[in-house]
Parts: structure tokens; sequence; C-alpha cells
């Protein structure tokens, strides 16, 4: 799945990176991630591939097309998996129900 602007911008807003802070993790010039985010250039794949993986390392997931469209969510850390593990089982063992 090619990374493009819209897809860019919405990780971004998901991990709560300025454009500064994606273009310290990824190597790439924060004018090559303006250009790519209004669409003015489209950067190498290798260049989008450093985004993505420097986004994905941040806790972005890419969606790729299933009939609904691309997109992007945000990947629960190893503390919040646990921490809904142990949520889970607050309410104790179920009971019988009658219904």
């Amino acid at each position: 799945m090619p990374l493009t602007g819209p897809l860019c911008r919405a990780a971004r807003a998901l991990i709560q990176w300025s454009r500064e802070e994606l273009a310290r993790d990824s190597g790439v010039s924060v004018a090559t991630i303006a250009a790519l985010e209004i669409g003015r250039e489209i950067p190498a794949d290798d260049v989008l591939h450093k985004l993505q993986a420097a986004m994905e390392e941040g806790g972005a997931v890419f969606i790729p097309e299933n009939g609904g469209g691309v997109g992007v969510r945000l990947r629960f850390n190893s503390r919040e998996v646990r921490a809904l593990g142990k949520w889970e089982g607050e309410g104790g063992h179920p009971g019988e129900d009658d219904v």
C-alpha cells in the first residue's frame, strides 16, 4: 500500500507527531514531508518506506484496501494491552444467567 499525503497526515495526527518529529525519526526532511502531505510531490518509494516505518514504530497501523478503502489506526502498546487484560478480569467469575 503506497503512503499518500492524506494517510501521512492522518497517521501523524493519531500518534500526535509534528512534521519535525517525523523528520527526526525517519531521516526525511520536513520540506519533503510537507510536499507529500499537500500533494505537491510524491517522493521515491524508499522515502515513503522510511516515513511509513517511522510512523509504524510510533504506533500507527496502516490498513490496506479492503473494500472500504485504505486507512490508518492507532496500535495499542504493550502496557495498554496488559491493562485491558486486567480490566477484563476485574468483574470476577461470571454467574449463572436466568435468561
